[in-house]
């Protein structure tokens, strides 16, 4: 199945993904571990979503941008852990050429996307602490309307000049992924010697969109930081900081592994710290985000004991 040095793609009608172990105990741990994973991030995900639709008084801004991130982390868990389920329950390393391409698609899809929803909640925050007499004009359900579907649209566009970028290029080092799913860099890496420099145009539109995002968040929670100890009410200084916070820690994690995993050298080969950067950006965000937003959430948990 394994075929080393192809001349170009179009002999390459599969690729293999990263075998963890080939121990057979082993690969049925990890069949568990992932799908243990995989529940938790559908039942959090799906109570959020459930919640805030069932809820009006949950048809707020705010709520309106955290059900689309909940339906953006059930899209970008679903693209990577079902498939390295099966292939650990059915002991193969397999992905079919066109399945590959895909998972590559929905990824960058759905992974710029809330990238850039995460900014949009970033100016949410902004907004609610610093002009919170403007809240209403500045983000009426047209306008809110409009910020996501420019995020969902961003996410697109960056994603099919990606995959099409990516997937244009001649292959001539294998078709063996050093991953558990299929990504950009993965795929960059068995190409041709620098034929992959078709790939900087993507890239240098990915990076102005990435800095673009992260410069605004940081602008936003600069002005939020300099607002919160002027607040007169600690409950309401409480509420901006336990609101923020772990807003931050999703961006931060999201952005420092995702650089580094695509921006460090091809010609550097680190098969562990590239499982766990990919692990850390695809899994563990759409994981935990629920967990984040509704453990401190008084509205979103008063909506899930009435349901």
């Amino acid at each position: 199945a394994q075929t080393q040095q192809m001349p170009n793609s179009s002999s390459v009608s599969e690729f293999l993904l990263l075998a963890f172990t080939d121990t057979r105990e082993l690969q049925l741990l990890h069949f568990s571990l992932f799908l243990g994973i995989y529940l938790v991030a559908l039942l959090g995900n799906g109570l959020i979503l459930t919640a805030i639709a069932c809820d009006h008084r949950l048809h707020t801004p705010m709520y309106f941008f955290l059900l689309n991130l909940a339906l953006l982390d059930l899209g970008c868990i679903s693209t990577t852990l079902p498939k390295a389920m099966a292939n650990f329950l059915w002991d193969t390393r397999t992905i079919s050429y066109e399945g590959c391409a895909a998972q590559v698609l929905f990824l960058a899809f759905l992974f710029g996307a809330e990238y850039c929803l995460l900014t949009v909640m970033a100016y949410d925050s902004y907004v609610a602490i610093c002009k919170p007499l403007h809240y209403g004009s500045l983000l009426g359900s047209r306008a809110c309307a409009q910020m996501a579907a420019a995020a969902w649209g961003s996410g697109f566009l960056d994603a099919v000049l990606h995959t099409a970028n990516t997937f244009s290029l001649p292959l001539c080092q294998g078709n063996a992924v050093e991953q558990f799913f299929c990504e950009v860099p993965q795929i960059l890496k068995l190409s041709c010697s620098d034929a992959y420099l078709r790939e900087v145009g993507a890239l240098v539109f990915s990076i102005s969109l990435l800095f673009g995002c992260f410069v605004f968040i940081l602008v936003s929670y600069v002005e939020i930081f300099r607002a919160v100890p002027r607040m007169l009410s600690e409950h309401g200084r409480h509420k901006a900081f336990s609101t923020c916070l772990p807003h931050m820690a999703i961006v931060s994690l999201l952005v420092s592994t995702a650089t580094v995993a695509y921006l460090k050298p091809l010609s550097t080969f680190l098969p562990s710290l590239d499982l766990v950067l990919s692990f850390l950006y695809s899994v563990v965000p759409p994981a935990v985000n629920p967990l984040i937003y509704s453990i401190r959430n008084k509205d979103i948990k008063d909506a899930l004991r009435k349901l």
